[in-house]
């Protein structure tokens, strides 16, 4: 063979070779998810749940898929920033943990399908135009619409009787914010406890809110649902581990940094079904199609070391209630 011939056989066989890779690779998902705190450490809990329940359908990162993600820390220009930067890249669908995220996103796209993990009411937000028959190009889950606020104050109420006085601490950013505060002062009333409401609007605030409702003589400590208690759990829960102070919150997986007690969704449970939106979508599936679930799961879950501490005794009642209990 002569060298001409040889070097543009050759040529072309890298050619080849080179278009097919890229060809594999383009066949490999892309899956964008914008989450809301500011690191992957600090979304470790649920971020290790997502990349779980991937395996559990056979997905393989960075192998048989690509999960791209972005960490807004709950500033809402990183919010829209990193939501336009993930629809540039045009993956094959988006993940957005919350309401806030979808919004900015379904900005960006028309097109590119979004699985919305935590949406208070997606129908209010204008991401759907009904639960079952979503219409566009966003689909996913839903918080359940049923207010918690009166449940939550008497099971505080039942785990710690003798308590008169309570702090609801509330980021007035959170959508639900204000029908939270409202039914709390109502159910406050009707357990005759006395309630102060306490707004955070970002870390720094905390610590001072802290600190009132000790000095206000606040008995017990209750959280609004909402990312930045979460993303603040270890400073929560090391302030009322230190002051002794009753504290019960939405998130279960709050717990092990010191609350008492939690009452809410299954938080995890919610990001293992979303992944099974993208794992429909995947394979064909359209979002306009995918009727917005509202998982039914309300799971109460006790912190024994926390009521040892607070030299708390549990009543039968309510440990026969509870759905898990953290020894």
């Amino acid at each position: 063979m002569r060298r001409r011939d040889f070097l543009a056989l050759a040529a072309g066989t890298v050619a080849a070779s080179s278009s097919g890779s890229w060809a594999q690779q383009a066949a490999v998902p892309h899956i964008g998810v914008l989450w809301h705190a500011g690191s992957a450490e600090e979304e470790d809990i649920y971020l290790s749940v997502v990349r779980n329940a991937f395996g559990d359908l056979g997905y393989i990162d960075g192998k048989t898929i690509v999960l791209e993600h972005r960490f807004p820390a709950e500033q809402a220009d990183r919010f829209r920033s990193m939501a336009q930067e993930l629809v540039a890249k045009k993956p094959d669908v988006i993940v957005a943990v919350t309401e806030l995220g979808a919004r900015e996103l379904r900005k960006a796209t028309s097109t590119i399908p979004i699985v919305v993990v935590l949406s208070p009411d997606p129908i209010a937000a204008g991401l759907i135009e009904s639960l079952a028959h979503p219409g566009g190009n966003v689909t996913g889950l839903s918080l359940m619409s049923v207010d918690l606020s009166g449940k939550r104050l008497a099971l505080l109420k039942e785990a710690v009787p003798n308590i008169s006085r309570v702090t609801l601490m509330v980021d007035p950013k959170d959508p639900s914010s204000k029908r939270v505060v409202a039914s709390s002062v109502s159910a406050a009333k009707d357990l005759s406890l006395e309630l102060r409401i306490a707004e955070v609007t970002s870390p720094a605030t905390i610590d001072a809110a802290l600190a009132e409702a000790v000095a206000a003589g606040s008995e017990a400590l209750i959280t609004g649902a909402g990312p930045l208690m979460f993303n603040e759990r270890a400073r929560i829960g090391s302030f009322v581990s230190a002051k002794r102070l009753p504290t019960e919150v939405a998130v279960a997986e709050m717990l092990p940094f010191g609350p008492l007690l939690s009452y809410g969704q299954d938080f995890p449970e919610y990001f293992r079904r979303a992944v099974t939106y993208v794992d429909r979508i995947l394979k064909g599936a359209k979002p306009a199609d995918l009727p917005v679930e509202q998982p039914s799961r309300l799971k109460l879950t006790l912190n024994m070391k926390a009521a040892k501490s607070l030299n708390l005794e549990i009543g039968a009642s309510l440990l026969a209630s509870a759905d898990e209990i953290l020894e």
